[in-house]
């Protein structure tokens, strides 16, 4: 099917009247017809009524309006749910000409007040059923109306809807000849909080029952349908899981579905066509700012295709336009664009029936209310002109006005033309330094069957600390199923009532580790909410949404599990010491009970992170005046790790994490090496060519210099990618995560669309976590292998990170193994580097001409002393690499310093350290005085060096080191501060730690307040840093060959020169940091900084790339 034409005319002058008009009609064919019924309730008895009825009604009330003083276009208020007396209220307003709103009595009173404020109604409809069941109005909502309200009484052919917006009615009475078409039989009844979709069977001629608040519940609901048996009817996917969710037997004489308002599932499609087998599902989607639903994707009964669902995914698409209505997906950073299909873009709506605008809003009308740039509007005005023939609704008319509606929603197109909805774009939040997608946690939520409806949100905890917090509904059968399993009994819990919702506190504690265990599974850790909250069900507000602002965040203590007598006994087994730690824990931890921990409870899997681990050990120095180190902290991370550690730390005794003397990762190198292959595959590289080109399978594609990698190999003539992405639920949204990446990074270009795929993995998983179907895919069609993707952590152990480190990388080797053979690049880091030893001969050999490390050096002097856990994984992972070349396998192992911004544009990682230590001075208004040399390149160039290395490399398995020409010392980079205005004198570096530890040790801080930036690397430094950041220089021959070679057989560009980072290019940097806004601007009298590509900052923030979320 061919993609909508954004320049087609869309019969911009097609009146086919207004809803109330095509009402009349209809009460004048058949008048006797009943129109609408209104179930009995536990206070009054059904009520029916014809169309004759109300359309006399609705007419008295129309004449009662204009008599009153109502003229075109005035705005009028009803007071009311649904209920007979609303239809009533709408269809005379409309008739009035007047322009309706509709203030639902659930909303609360400051809202109220507020949709009062901002529609200005001239008269108000209060129907007295409404204040009978919800009461009177409140004082606040009450005096506004007595102040500004000379009239009283509430509908839409004009209206305003509860945001605001004016919205015309031709648009609105456009949707019930699309609803006519998609429903084979008149419907009997739509059900739906809308007024568009109460008016809708009303349109068709049909019958309309409405069923009573109290129905509107889980168990209430499915009875209320079984009893009734309507044959059609209109829900949000929150309210369609409340039908299903209490049902147990069929709704036989369900015919059709309608759907709108949110993304619906195919699990709950499926449950519903379990409940009405002879169904058919049509998905509807649209906003208030459209008038109405703008499209449709129909799904046949399970009678007519039981398999219809399986080829759909997780959702329903939004489908395609309705009459009169495009939905258009357009290219994010180029908007003459449509995207092709399969390409995610933003949606935008293309209809002659929008909303008018928001009332007083002209600067967001602008940016959601746009003209149509595909084609000239003179056009269509030109074409209507000469189509006018006097009809009377012109001297209301405006003309044609071919405008788009920004929705900001993410979507792509199906091969059979179908918009599928992806998300929001601005469903992406920032915690910790991390990009978070509250979308794809939910989806992964959503994929427990533990769990029938979820909602993630961030809140602020009492520290005011960010927190990921999900609202999850458990689905109780299954819970059940899962207990038996456990050999557990449920337990009995009403629950405690917090507003609109029924919070479990106690009866599904299990289920939360349950599903956390299962998100640890799919999700970066970062994106592991720390808080689960069950409930009831999800409250929705009178749109039929999740009504996310009523969802209740306990107080901590609410949360906390009581102790059982077992634990209470385990408590009074602790140390005074261990009591104080786990106090602080709980103190921390939201939701934990002190009583509760156990010796060996670690402080990370009850909910720590590295963040509260800087807190606690501040705490512990304050309440136990102990000093305890991050290291010792991650080293001993039990309560009774721990405790002992302080207690020897109070006696006096040193506690220290030494691994120098470690020979955990010398020992595991031994017994690893077995484990390899006794024989690889040997790749040619004179195979591969621009002429006949290259596949490269990238782990790490997401991550910083994953992007700049991906660049640099698709820049190359005839290459093509495969992606390794971890926890994308699908592989369109694995391409979607990478192609965002790119554009992020301001590096995408759309000629790469097509030479790019991904698949599915996991480094800390076996197979790298790839199924059968993509490792045979990887094995048979890449020519070349990058492995550039590592678990980056600077305390934990070697233990810790051996499975995505060290097994990761010989799992990747045997995939080289497989399939065709495959040059291999291992890229590695000078933390193998990190001891005395090597620095040591550093300044030996320099000092004797002799030159600095060697490439070909085998650093087996550091099968002891290397002090950190990731340079020991990259150490026995060289060294693996190492054998499987002594054993045929053909490549590099690239080792880079530290790796800074892109030199063209300024584009640089905000987690590095370098650019930590940047923000942190100028957040102390000083900088140390530290003399030692740093070996830092732009991104750019170690991209170049490692796909050179990998394309080119010399003989066998060798080293290319990536050092900085030249290097600049520590001050000098640092001074750059001040030669660009911020005021950081030099201090000496003790000073300067003591301003940090001062600056941290003030505790908490308040909202909005900024902590260091340094307080994720606080031990980092405050570990006497003149003495941990000395490198040995490197000899890079190696780099010089492949780099010399690539020029010769790819790029024809010779960067064998080397590359290092400039006072300037340092200003570069802090331009971009500070167009993203992660640094303030400079204030001092220093240089201006330099320009660089503003727009790259701007893609930053729409596509959400920097910091930690870049790790893949």
């Amino acid at each position: 099917m061919s993609l909508p034409d954004p320049t087609e005319d869309l019969d911009w002058g097609g009146y086919i009247g207004g809803i109330h008009e095509i009402f009349h009609k209809n009460a004048l064919a058949h008048p006797d017809r009943l129109c609408v019924t209104e179930t009995v309730t536990s206070k009054a008895p059904t009520r029916t009524y014809t169309y004759r009825q109300i359309d006399e009604a609705s007419n008295n009330i129309a004449n009662y309006l204009r008599d009153s003083g109502i003229q075109n276009g005035d705005v009028v208020m009803i007071f009311a749910h649904r209920s007979v007396e609303l239809v009533c209220a709408y269809m005379g307003t409309l008739a009035a000409g007047a322009i309706v709103t509709v203030l639902d009595p659930q909303y609360p009173p400051q809202r109220q007040q507020i949709y009062l404020q901002v529609s200005k109604p001239k008269a108000l409809i209060s129907i007295r059923k409404a204040t009978e069941e919800s009461g009177p109005l409140a004082p606040l909502v009450q005096k506004c109306i007595d102040d500004e309200l000379a009239i009283k009484i509430k509908i839409p052919d004009l209206r305003f809807t509860d945001d605001g917006e004016l919205i015309a009615g031709e648009g609105s009475a456009d949707i019930f000849a699309n609803v006519k078409e998609r429903a084979s039989t008149p419907p009997d009844v739509l059900i739906g909080p809308d007024s568009n979709y109460i008016m809708t069977p009303l349109a068709l001629g049909a019958s309309l029952i409405l069923p009573a608040k109290e129905d509107i519940q889980h168990v209430r609901l499915s009875e209320w349908m079984r009893k009734w048996s309507p044959t059609t009817t209109h829900l949000t996917p929150a309210m369609g899981q409340i039908l299903v969710g209490g049902a147990t037997a069929q709704f036989p004489s369900l015919r059709q579905v309608f759907f709108v308002g949110d993304v619906l599932t195919t699990r709950d499609c499926r449950s519903l066509r379990q409940l009405g087998p002879a169904c058919t599902i049509i998905n509807m989607y649209g906003t208030t700012e459209t008038s109405r639903a703008v499209s449709y994707f129909e799904v046949p009964s399970a009678q007519e295709d039981p398999a219809a669902l399986d080829s759909l995914g997780d959702s329903i698409p939004a489908g395609w336009g309705m009459k009169g209505v495009q939905v258009l997906v357009v290219d994010r950073e180029d908007h003459t664009k449509i995207c092709p299909i399969g390409v995610v873009g933003e949606i935008y709506i293309r209809a002659a029936g929008l909303a008018e605008g928001y009332l007083n809003d002209s600067e967001k009308n602008k940016e959601k209310f746009i003209d149509n740039w595909f084609v000239d509007n003179k056009k269509w005005v030109e074409a209507d002109e000469a189509n006018d023939k006097g009809e009377p609704w012109r001297k209301y008319y405006k003309g044609p006005r071919d405008r788009l509606y920004v929705t900001g929603d993410l979507g792509e197109y199906r091969p059979d033309g179908a918009v599928r909805v992806l998300g929001r774009m601005d469903s992406q939040v920032k915690i910790r330094g991390f990009r978070i997608e509250l979308n794809e946690i939910d989806a992964n939520l959503g994929g427990s069957p533990l769990i029938r409806d979820c909602k993630t949100l961030v809140r602020r905890d009492r520290n005011e600390e960010p927190t990921l917090v999900s609202y999850i509904v458990p689905e109780i059968a299954e819970w059940k199923r899962w207990l038996e399993t456990q050999g557990l009994q449920d337990i009995d819990e009403e629950g405690v009532e917090m507003g609109p919702c029924n919070v479990y506190l106690k009866r599904f504690r299990r289920i939360q580790a349950e599903v956390r265990d299962h998100l640890k599974s799919r999700l970066p850790a970062h994106s592991v909410p720390s808080i689960y909250i069950v409930l009831q069900k999800l409250p929705l507000n009178p749109n039929g949404k999740v009504d996310s602002p009523n969802l209740p965040f306990p107080d901590a203590s609410l949360m906390t599990e009581d102790a059982s007598e077992e634990d209470l006994k385990s408590w009074e087994s602790l140390s005074e010491t261990e009591k104080t730690i786990a106090t602080q824990w709980s103190t921390l931890i939201p939701g934990l009970n002190a009583k509760m921990v156990r010796p060996d409870s670690s402080f990370f899997d009850c909910g720590g992170h590295s963040l509260l681990a800087q807190q606690l050990l501040l705490n512990i120095r304050k309440e136990l005046r102990a000093d305890v180190t991050i290291g010792v902290l991650y080293a001993n991370p039990t309560i009774r790790g721990l405790g002992s550690a302080v207690d020897s730390l109070r006696s006096g005794q040193a506690v220290t994490v030494d691994h120098s003397n470690d020979n955990v990762y010398s020992d595991s190198l031994d017994e690893l090496t077995n484990t390899l292959d006794a024989k690889y595959q040997s790749a040619n590289p004179d195979a591969l060519g621009p002429s006949n080109g290259a596949a490269f399978f990238l782990t790490g594609a997401t991550g910083f210099l994953g992007a700049y990698l991906a660049k640099d190999i698709l820049d190359r003539k005839n290459t093509k990618l495969i992606a390794c992405i971890r926890g994308a639920k699908d592989l369109r949204f694995a391409k979607e995560r990478l192609v965002r990446s790119l554009k992020g990074y301001g590096l995408w270009q759309d000629s790469w669309t097509d030479r790019i795929s991904c698949v599915i993995g996991d480094l800390s998983k076996p197979r790298l976590g790839l199924d059968d179907a993509s490792w045979k895919h990887v094995a048979d069609t890449a020519d070349a292998f990058i492995h550039n993707a590592a678990y980056v952590h600077w305390i934990a152990r070697y233990e810790q990170m051996m499975g995505p480190n060290v097994l990761s990388t010989i799992d990747a080797m045997k995939l080289c193994n497989e399939g065709k053979p495959k040059l291999f690049s291992f890229v590695s880091s000078t933390s193998t580097l990190d001891t005395d030893y090597y620095i040591n001969l550093s300044d030996a050999q320099t000092a004797t001409g002799r030159g600095a490390v060697l490439e070909s050096d085998d650093l087996l002097p550091n099968r002891t002393g290397l002090g950190t856990g990731y340079g020991q994984t990259k150490w026995v992972s060289e060294q693996l690499v190492r054998e499987a070349g002594r054993r045929g396998l053909r490549g590099a192992i690239v080792r880079p310093g530290y790796i800074l911004g892109s030199r063209s544009s300024g584009v640089s990682n905000t987690d590095d350290w370098i650019v930590r230590l940047l923000k942190g001075c100028c957040q102390l208004g000083a900088r140390p005085r530290i003399i030692n040399s740093v070996n830092a390149v732009p991104v750019d160039h170690v991209a170049r060096v490692v796909v050179a290395s990998t394309l080119n490399p010399l003989p066998g398995m060798n080293v290319v080191h990536v050092t900085a020409h030249p290097r600049l010392r520590m001050n000098e980079l640092l001074s750059a501060l001040s030669y660009y205005g911020y005021e950081v004198p030099e201090v000496d570096y003790d000073i300067w730690k003591s301003q940090l530890e001062e600056f941290v040790s003030a505790g908490a801080v308040e909202k909005d307040q900024e902590q260091n930036a340094l307080m994720p690397l606080f031990h980092m430094a405050t570990a006497n840093l003149p003495s941990t950041t000395r490198a040995p220089e490197l000899d890079d021959r190696n780099a010089v060959a492949v780099l010399r070679a690539d020029a010769d057989r790819w790029t024809d560009i010779d960067d064998s020169a080397g590359d290092g980072i400039s006072r300037e290019d340092i200003g570069r940097y802090l331009r971009y940091l500070v167009e993203i806004k992660f640094m303030a601007a400079p204030t001092g009298r220093g240089r201006k900084l330099p320009e660089i590509d503003t727009s790259i900052a701007e893609a930053q923030a729409q596509w959400g790339v920097g910091g930690r979320g870049g790790t893949s």
